[in-house]
């Protein structure tokens, strides 16, 4: 039950920040990246996995990318 509160909690939030004007695919693309970033940092200092170079690389790339959406949203 604590795992449904969670998804649900989760889709209301995207859905107040879709009524506040943000367009749903650059809405949908920071989720999705934000929660792949998310999870695989909390697999690092919760399970101690090891992460590549090139793991390492897409990680930021990542947060760079959802960064950029959202500069460039505010620009426009």
């Amino acid at each position: 039950m604590y795992r449904c509160n969670r998804v649900v909690g989760a889709y209301y939030l995207l859905s107040l920040s879709l009524k506040n004007g943000m367009s749903l695919g650059i809405e949908y693309g920071t989720w999705a990246a934000l929660g792949i970033s998310i999870l695989a940092i909390l697999g690092i200092l919760l399970f101690k996995e090891s992460l590549t170079l090139p793991q390492i690389i897409g990680i930021v790339l990542i947060i760079g990318g959802v960064l950029a959406l959202e500069l460039g949203k505010a620009a426009h």
